[in-house]
């Protein structure tokens, strides 16, 4: 099959694009990883640590305010313990949906029913002078509550720190992962890169130096390119152009040849016809001489 160097150049960065998106991917994926887990220990068991101190802070303000009340002799704030009272309760069922360690949502049904009696006892008691006997059990209920919520604050944050350490190991794994694998991929290029280059700088030169050697009227340079791309082709013109440039040469040889041939046979006929000449100016000489002779003879 013949491939163009325009194919082979963009199935070329085809390869890195596909290597690029690889490494996208895999990072991606164990980022997308981490990052749940993250935002299960932020939705899950931070949030239950916080509704866990505001329903603590609640009943802080609750005991104050009857301790308050008793000590003053005067009638409980029943706007105050009202509010209160609506804070703690929603923070509470807000957490009842957001249970996820095991054991939680027992912990969470024992503060409901202790809060649901420690809040009936306290809106009875609103309108009438408290006893001393009602700010004990007041009391003692919402130690109770502070202690279960206090359990439950320590287990989600136990759990904060298990989910935090597993999302350390897992971003450690992703890490070496990524390295690995980017390393493996950048190997790849890499070696992908060089021989590429070396193709196209191979035959550039070979190229170039069958070119510079033409120049140099050296026409029996010759390429030889493997392969079926325009590097073949431009071998074979090359090829072609070379014999033929060298064919042209050899024929101001052979016409020098014929015509220093020709001019020695015409410089020889040339001396004949000469001495020819000379041969037939002498006789002429002889006649007139053999003439003259007689002439003196006579008059003798």
């Amino acid at each position: 099959m013949k491939l163009s160097i325009r194919t082979k150049f963009g199935l070329g960065m085809i390869f890195i694009f596909l290597i690029i998106v690889v490494l996208i991917g895999f990072s991606g994926f164990y980022l997308n990883k981490l990052s749940n887990k993250t935002s299960a220990i932020l939705k899950e068991n931070y949030l239950s640590v916080v509704y866990a101190r505001e329903m603590t802070d609640g009943l802080s303000k609750i005991n104050q305010e009857v301790t308050s009340a008793f000590l003053e002799k005067r009638k409980f704030d029943k706007l105050l313990l009202s509010q209160e009272l609506e804070q703690v309760n929603r923070s509470l069922q807000i957490e009842k949906n957001n249970l996820t360690e095991s054991g939680e949502d027992k912990l969470v049904g024992n503060i409901e029913s202790v809060f649901v009696a420690y809040r009936d006892s306290i809106m009875k008691s609103v309108n009438s002078a408290s006893t001393a006997e009602q700010i004990n059990y007041f009391q003692k209920k919402q130690g109770i509550l502070t202690a279960q919520l206090l359990l439950l604050s320590q287990m989600n944050g136990k759990a904060i720190e298990t989910k935090t350490d597993d999302a350390k190991i897992s971003s450690k794994n992703a890490l070496t992962g990524i390295t690995i694998l980017g390393s493996f991929c950048f190997l790849i290029a890499l070696s992908f890169i060089y021989s590429f280059a070396s193709y196209f700088n191979e035959r550039f030169s070979q190229l170039y130096n069958g070119i510079k050697e033409i120049v140099a009227s050296n026409y029996g340079q010759r390429l030889y390119f493997d392969g079926v791309d325009e590097f073949s082709d431009i071998s074979v013109l090359f090829n072609k152009m070379a014999e033929k440039l060298n064919g042209e040469r050899t024929r101001p040889d052979e016409l020098t040849l014929d015509f220093s041939e020709t001019t020695e046979k015409d410089e020889e006929q040339s001396n004949i016809e000469e001495l020819n000449n000379l041969l037939i100016r002498i006789k002429n000489i002889e006649k007139q001489a053999e003439e003259i002779i007689s002439k003196v003879e006579s008059k003798n």
